[in-house]
C-alpha cells in the first residue's frame, strides 16, 4: 500500500511536470523551469496541506495560496486543472492563447482558484500580508468557528529583491503574524544568471531580524514527507510568520537545462521534453498525458474538504456594519463662509464611517497629516488583532500592497493615506489594484502647490494626471467640506475598483449650496449647486445668467472658489459664465454623451480649466480651442498664496485667460 501510494504520488508529480513543458512548448512562450522544480511542493500543499475544496473556490474560510512569482502560472493552473477548480485540459493546451483561461500570469475574477493577479515581482507577498492581517482581523472579531485559515505564498528571489517585499515583511514580522507562510525558492538563478550577480544578502538571517521563524529545508526539495512537516510546522504558529527555504533545482530532471539560467523562460524543444519525459517515465511522444489514477488521486485531495465547504453559511460581507454622514451636513452649513481644508473634512467622514463599518485605516506615518487617524479605536496590533488603526511606517508601497490583500480576502475596507506626492511609491499596487477590482481607498493629502514651503519635492505636478490615466481608478478631488462628504459616500459605495482622495493643506472656502439652509438665510447671496452632482463626475456648480453661458470655467479640488470669484467678475463685466466643478474624470467620462453635452455644450467653445497641477490632458475637456491655467514646472518653496500668485493660479489669470478667448472667437 505505502509503495503504491509513493508510485502514484511520484507519477503525480512527473505528470506535473510534462504539463509544465508541454503548455509553455505549444504556446512557443512560458515559464516551464520553476513550474517544473517545484512540482513536488505544489504537489504537498495541494495534496496534504492546504485546505480547500475545488468545488467551492469562493468558500471564506478556506487556505488561501498565492503564486507571488506569477511567472510560474503553469504551476498554479496544472494544480487547478488536476484538483478539479473546472479547467480543463482544452484550457492547459490553451495556455497564453487569445481568451482562454490560462493567461501568461495569474489573474483573480478570470480563473477560478486564483486568489491573487501576480507577476510584478514582490506584489504577491505584500497581499499575503494584507490577508493575514484580515484573517486574523476577522478571527478576533467573529470567533475562529468563522474565520480559521492560514496564508501561504511561494516567492522566488526575485520576489525577496524588490524592495515592496522587505517592507511587507517587516510590518510582517512586527504585527507577529503567525499563519502566515511563505515559501522561498531558494534556486540560485535569476534571467541574467546566477543570483550571486546581483544578490549576496542572507535570506534566513534577514527574515529572523524582521522577526519571522525560519525553516530551511535545504537539499529536500524532492522530499514529500519533510516539505509537509516544515509546511504544517509552518502553519501552527500562531506568534511569528514563517519563511520556509527550499533549495530548488530549475529544470529539473532536464539532464541539460537543469540550473541553466534559460530554463527560466525559454520554451524547450521537442527533443528536450521528450529527453525529460523519457527520463521520469512518461511517454516520450505523447503532449499533455495525464493517466485516470492521476485525475483520480488530485480530484480526491481537491474534495477532501467539500462537505465542509458546502455547509459554511457565515459571510463577513454580511457583517461589515454600517455608515452614516449625515451628522456631517448640518457642520459644513454652520462653517458657510468659513475656510476648511478638505484633509480636515476627509477626517471628519473618516471618523464617522469608522464608528460601525469594519475597516483598516492607516496611513505610511502621516495618520494625522493625513486625516486618516481614527478616534477612540484600538491600534491594531498583536495585542489589539481588531483593532481599526494601522500605523504602515514609512512603507508606502507595501502599504498599497497589503491594502490589496486586505480587500481580496473580504469582509474589510481598507483605507490608506500619504501625501499625493508619495503616490508615486504605491503606483504599482495602485495599478494592480485597478486591474484586480479591488475597493481600496486611498487618501492622498497636500495634493497641490498650497502645501507650500515644503517644496517642489513635496509639490505634486503630474501626480493627478498620472493617476488619472491608470484604467479603473476613480479619482475624486473635491472642492469643499460637502463635496469631500459626497466624495466618501461614492468611495465606500464603490465596489468594483480603488478609489483616491486628493485632499488640500491648506483651507479652502465651504461653499453657499442650494439646500443647505433656508433660503431665507442667505438674504441676496448667490446659491450654488448641491454636491451630490460629484457623483456624476461633473455638474454645473454655477448657472451662467439668463442660462447661456458664452464661457466655461472648469475647476476641481481648491481651484473651484477661483473659478468662483472668476464667474463672478465676469458677470459683473457682462460676460454669462456658468462654473463646472470636475472632481472626477473617471465618473464624468462615464456618463452618457448627452449629460457631457449638457454639462460643456459642444457649441461653447471658449473655455478655461484650473487646477494647481499639470495641465496633461485638461484638452480633452477644454478643447483645442480653450485654455488650462496650472503648473507645467516644478514648484518652489514659499507660502501657498505666493506660489499661487507667483505661477498665476489666480482669479485674475482666470479672467484674462476667458476675455482673450473670447475676443479671439
Amino acid at each position: 500500500m505505502v509503495e503504491n501510494k509513493v508510485e502514484i504520488e511520484s507519477r503525480c508529480i512527473n505528470v506535473i511536470r510534462g504539463l509544465a513543458m508541454d503548455a509553455p512548448h505549444r504556446a512557443k512562450s512560458g515559464h516551464q523551469g520553476t513550474a517544473m522544480a517545484l512540482a513536488p511542493l505544489a504537489h504537498v500543499l495541494f495534496s496534504r496541506v492546504l485546505r480547500y475544496s475545488a468545488q467551492h473556490p469562493d468558500w471564506v474560510n478556506r487556505d488561501r495560496f498565492i503564486l507571488s512569482a506569477g511567472h510560474a502560472s503553469i504551476l498554479q493552473y496544472a494544480m487547478l486543472y488536476l484538483t478539479g477548480y473546472g479547467l480543463t485540459l482544452e484550457d492547459i493546451k490553451d495556455f497564453r492563447q487569445w481568451d482562454s483561461l490560462t493567461p501568461g500570469h495569474p489573474e483573480v475574477g478570470h480563473t477560478a482558484g486564483v486568489e491573487v493577479t501576480t507577476g510584478p515581482l514582490g506584489q504577491g507577498f505584500a497581499n499575503a500580508v494584507g490577508m493575514a492581517i484580515s484573517e486574523r482581523w476577522l478571527r478576533e472579531k467573529f470567533g475562529s468557528e468563522n474565520i480559521d485559515h492560514s496564508i501561504f505564498t511561494i516567492c522566488g528571489d526575485g520576489d525577496l529583491s524588490e524592495g515592496v517585499s522587505h517592507e511587507a515583511a517587516s510590518l510582517a514580522g512586527q504585527q507577529r503574524l503567525g499563519r502566515l507562510v511563505c515559501i522561498y525558492d531558494d534556486n540560485h538563478v535569476t534571467i541574467d544568471g546566477p543570483t550571486e550577480l546581483a544578490l549576496q544578502d542572507n535570506a534566513a538571517k534577514r527574515f529572523e531580524a524582521y522577526g519571522w521563524e525560519v525553516i530551511d529545508l535545504g537539499e529536500s526539495g524532492e522530499d514529500l514527507n519533510k516539505i509537509e512537516e516544515a509546511l504544517l510546522l509552518a502553519k501552527s504558529n500562531e506568534d511569528q510568520p514563517t519563511l520556509v527555504i527550499i533549495r530548488s533545482h530549475i529544470g529539473f530532471p532536464s539532464p541539460t537545462l537543469t540550473d541553466a539560467p534559460s530554463a527560466h523562460g525559454y520554451a524547450f524543444k521537442e527533443e528536450e521534453i521528450a529527453e525529460v519525459k523519457q527520463i521520469m517515465g512518461l511517454p516520450s511522444d505523447e503532449q499533455f498525458y495525464v493517466p485516470e489514477d492521476v485525475i483520480e488521486f488530485y480530484r480526491n485531495s481537491g474534495s477532501r474538504h467539500s462537505e465542509e465547504a458546502s455547509s459554511a453559511t457565515w459571510d463577513p460581507k454580511v457583517h461589515l456594519g454600517n455608515w452614516d454622514l449625515s451628522s456631517l451636513q448640518s457642520q459644513y452649513e454652520s462653517q458657510i463662509g468659513d475656510s476648511l481644508a478638505t484633509r480636515v473634512a476627509s477626517g471628519h467622514c473618516l471618523n464617522e464611517v469608522a464608528q460601525s463599518l469594519s475597516i483598516i485605516a492607516g496611513g505610511a506615518d502621516l495618520t494625522g497629516n493625513t486625516g486618516t487617524a481614527v478616534k477612540d479605536t484600538d491600534r491594531l496590533s498583536p495585542e489589539t488583532p481588531s483593532g481599526k488603526q494601522l500605523y504602515f511606517g514609512v512603507r508606502e508601497h507595501a502599504m498599497c500592497g497589503i491594502m490589496n490583500g486586505i480587500a481580496l480576502h473580504s469582509g474589510l475596507i481598507p483605507y490608506g493615506g500619504t501625501f499625493l506626492i508619495f503616490s508615486d511609491y504605491m503606483r504599482p499596487a495602485i495599478r494592480l489594484a485597478g486591474l484586480m477590482c479591488q475597493p481600496s481607498i486611498y487618501v492622498f493629502s497636500h495634493d497641490s502647490i498650497g502645501l507650500g514651503e515644503d517644496g517642489p519635492t513635496h509639490q505634486p505636478i503630474e501626480q493627478l494626471s498620472s493617476l488619472r490615466a491608470i484604467p479603473n481608478v476613480m479619482d475624486l478631488r473635491p472642492g469643499d467640506g460637502p463635496e469631500t462628504e459626497i466624495a466618501w459616500r461614492t468611495a465606500i459605495e464603490r465596489v468594483d475598483g480603488p478609489s483616491f482622495l486628493a485632499l488640500s493643506r491648506q483651507k479652502v472656502a465651504v461653499l453657499m449650496r442650494i439646500g443647505s439652509m433656508p433660503d431665507d438665510e442667505y438674504l441676496d447671496a448667490e446659491l450654488l449647486a448641491g454636491a451630490e452632482g460629484l457623483r456624476r463626475g461633473a455638474y454645473v456648480l454655477a448657472e451662467a445668467s439668463g442660462g447661456v453661458p458664452r464661457v466655461l470655467l472648469l475647476a476641481s479640488g481648491s481651484e473651484l472658489s477661483i473659478a468662483v470669484d472668476a464667474r463672478r467678475q465676469l458677470e459683473e463685466a457682462g460676460i454669462p459664465a456658468r462654473v463646472v466643478s470636475m472632481p472626477s474624470w473617471y465618473l464624468f467620462q462615464k456618463q452618457g454623451a448627452d449629460y457631457r453635452d449638457e454639462v460643456l455644450p459642444p457649441e461653447v467653445t471658449a473655455r478655461v480649466s484650473v487646477e494647481a497641477g499639470s495641465t496633461f490632458g485638461w484638452d480633452r475637456w477644454v478643447g483645442s480651442e480653450g485654455c488650462s491655467i496650472g503648473i507645467d514646472h516644478f514648484g518652489a518653496s514659499a507660502p501657498a498664496e505666493v506660489l499661487y500668485e507667483r505661477f498665476g493660479i489666480t482669479t485674475e489669470a482666470v479672467v484674462a485667460s476667458a476675455r482673450k478667448l473670447l475676443e479671439l472667437s
